[in-house]
């Protein structure tokens, strides 16, 4: 039996990891394609080990099995986003094979190539291009084998699932499956194959559920927390009550008297290890330790003044025109300030990874975006060589970005080396929120001008620890210019605590203060919202993208506020362009917003699989509900005090809105579809708040009591 058949299967299985030079004879017989991004192509097949040439370090390859299957193996992993779905639909309409017959292998850093991470919405974008070049190739190879096999000439055959035949005579026929078996063949096509026209795509551009779709419905999908091995262990870690904590000393005497427990101290590693776990946390809890504090004096009421004194000299990376003679053109002078709050993943599934050290080789199974990186750095942690570390990363239940960071699996593994025990590391959510690297707290200002027309004549933007991305002005503006203090999570000395990437990262935050502040000047001017941004734009993708949200919802021109509750929004990331519009009620008694209806359309270039891109779609405009309206993350210093879902409150079935998503038909490369749904959510709701009641929103999130208080303005 094949035993990447059915890779859930092989997941279960404890298999040592395999290096390069055993690797070909672990997988058996087949047509191999290596290929490296960006250069040459090799095409291999065998049926063992035995290869003339192979690459050392080969960047991604093909496998076309002897029974007719098809893996693909890729660095990136599957977390949700839908890449174990469209992958096979290139490699199937390249390759010319059912799409039921293309097997994904994902992340495992024995097998796959090496990958810089799974983020930003570039599986598809930038991976896909190159695996489906390999398939045009390994189709191309086959081709010619087949020619080979029917004394016929290539330009003479053609391919439909699997089988080549000749056109003029479709009885004469080879597939696949029988060109692969006993085959050792080493080929190089001295011409490349061009990838196919998108006139020729049978699969791509379909609708496909997800492959993993019915597992995780049922229960049959695994995720790290599920691995089971003889021997395993629980690890509770002792952690810090606060960043800025640093541990003096620790009593472990009554720990220790739990029975069964082994408690393990290595330098900044202290655990307690068990069976159960509830038996390791009853031993940490008796753990007693002494801590010095160094905090930081910044907590909710003054980060943002903590922020600004603090910030960083700023970078210009966009000066057009010039400010002066924009602001001299200007009837109307617009300056705001613009504010959003930490914001936490909270993805379903905590950190969690299982350590195993058998015969000198390191195995996490972990919940990672970084596969790679984690192999790297446990590596580098353990004393290692990295051919010692081998990183499998199962199903991700959320990522979001947060799962960059694999801190967890470093503990695990640690652990692992010390006990020679199987350890499991499964953080609480109290922990999963203290270990969290939040969305950074960001500030914009913004100072802009109209004329009598409604034309934008400057912009001058000033962007704190948000970065740029989603910074891009859209708008055909004379006189502009933009400035970043401190780009991202690159200041960690002034956050209290680790940030990092949050689902578009500081696109959401550029989104609202650039279509908010547009809002505004638009209402000055008595113009229509979606009036006055078409009237600014000269980007036909953003046009045609503003236009069809406008034609879903049948728009009716009105100045704003209108009384109506509608809001506009507009936004670019990960190559997509996107167009919200959103219908709110306000309870101005409460405060509280209820999101009646969401339309959005969005132009991505070509849609590998539309109902993976309208799920990813639909997610976001519920996820963005939660950072639009509520979510915050509560801290003192490097204290955080929100510690689960009681407190920091993400978006419920009963927020769900009316969600209309439409996605542009264009025959042009594909664009990103994780990411770019969800950057237009805050600006979009506080837009629809204004139309409802004449009341301006400028930080984020929009709960009640910040709206009572706009409304009192």
């Amino acid at each position: 039996m094949d035993k990447l058949k059915d890779y859930k299967e092989y997941l279960k299985t404890h298999i040592p990891g395999v290096k390069r030079r055993d690797f070909f004879k672990w997988l058996g017989g087949g047509i191999y394609v290596f290929f490296n991004v960006g250069s040459a192509i090799d095409v291999l097949a065998a049926d063992g080990e035995q290869f003339r040439r192979t690459p050392d370090d080969f960047n991604a390859f093909l496998l076309v099995h002897e029974d007719g299957t098809v893996s693909c193996f890729v660095g990136k992993i599957e977390m949700g986003q839908g890449a174990i779905t469209s992958f096979p639909q290139m490699v199937a309409d390249e390759l010319d094979v059912a799409f039921e017959k293309v097997k994904m292998v994902m992340g495992d850093t024995d097998l796959c190539p090496w990958d810089m991470g799974t983020f930003g919405s570039m599986s598809v974008r930038i991976l896909g291009p190159s695996l489906m070049a390999a398939a045009a190739e390994a189709r191309a190879v086959l081709l010619q084998l087949g020619a080979e096999s029917l004394g016929i000439p290539v330009e003479q055959l053609d391919v439909k699932d699997g089988i080549i035949f000749n056109k003029n005579d479709n009885k004469k026929k080879v597939s696949y499956q029988k060109l692969t078996k006993g085959k050792k063949i080493e080929r190089f096509m001295e011409q490349k194959p061009a990838v196919k026209d998108y006139s020729e795509h049978r699969v791509m551009g379909k609708p496909k559920l997800h492959q993993d779709a019915i597992a995780k419905v049922n229960g049959q999908a695994k995720y790290s927390g599920d691995m089971r091995l003889p021997g395993m262990v629980y690890a509770r870690i002792l952690h810090p009550p606060s960043h800025a904590a640093t541990l003096e000393s620790a009593d472990i005497s009554e720990a220790e008297k739990v029975k069964g427990v082994q408690i393990v101290r290595d330098g900044d590693l202290l655990a307690a290890l068990h069976e159960n776990p509830e038996i390791a946390e009853k031993s940490r809890a008796l753990i007693k330790a002494e801590y010095s504090f160094d905090e930081m004096e910044i907590d909710n009421s003054n980060m943002f003044e903590y922020l600004f004194k603090n910030a960083p000299q700023g970078n210009s990376n966009l000066n057009e025109g010039d400010i002066s003679t924009g602001k001299e053109q200007a009837t109307s002078i617009f300056e705001n300030e613009f504010f959003d709050g930490y914001v936490a993943h909270s993805p379903m599934e905590p950190h969690t990874a299982m350590a195993n050290l058998e015969n000198g080789k390191m195995t996490v199974w972990a919940g990672t975006q970084t596969p790679f990186p984690a192999k790297s750095n446990i590596a580098r942690v353990l004393g290692f060589e990295e051919e010692n570390v081998r990183v499998l990363p199962p199903f991700l239940g959320g990522g979001f970005g947060g799962k960059s960071a694999h801190q967890q699996a470093i503990e695990a593994a640690r652990l692992a080396q010390i006990t020679n025990k199987p350890v499991m590391v499964d953080w609480n959510r109290q922990e999963e929120f203290f270990y969290d690297e939040f969305r950074p707290a960001a500030i914009v200002k913004i100072n802009s001008g109209i004329d009598d027309n409604g034309r934008i004549t400057m912009w001058d933007y000033h962007v704190y620890y948000a970065g740029d991305r989603g910074a891009e002005t859209m708008y055909n503006i004379p006189h502009q210019k933009r400035t970043v203090y401190g780009r991202g999570w690159s200041a960690p000395e002034i956050h209290p605590f680790p940030t990092g990437a949050w689902r578009g990262p500081g696109n959401s935050t550029n989104t609202f203060a650039r279509e908010v502040q547009v809002d505004i000047m638009a209402a000055k001017a008595g113009i229509d919202p979606v009036e006055f941004r078409l009237n600014n734009l000269v980007d036909k993708r953003a046009i045609d993208v503003l236009k069809e949200v406008a034609k879903m919802v049948n728009w009716k021109p009105a100045k704003s506020p209108s009384g109506r509750g509608y809001g506009v929004a507009i936004g670019f990331d990960a190559g997509t362009y996107v167009a919200h519009i959103a219908e709110v009620e306000v309870n101005k008694d409460t405060g509280e917003i209820k999101v009646l209806k969401v339309s959005c359309a969005q132009e991505m270039g070509f849609c590998v699989n539309p109902q993976g891109a309208t799920i990813q779609m639909e997610g976001c405009i519920n996820m963005g509900l939660g950072y639009a309206l509520k979510e915050e993350v509560e801290f003192e210093g490097g204290k955080v005090k929100s510690a689960n879902f009681d407190t920091y409150e993400i978006p419920k079935f009963s927020w769900i809105p009316e969600i209309k998503t439409k996605i542009l038909e264009r025959n042009e490369p594909p664009q990103g579809g994780g990411e770019p749904a969800i950057i237009c959510m805050g600006a979009v709701i506080a837009n629809a708040i204004f139309d409802a009641t004449g009341a301006r929103l400028f930080r984020m999130a929009m709960t009640p009591e910040r709206v009572i208080e706009a409304l009192k303005k």
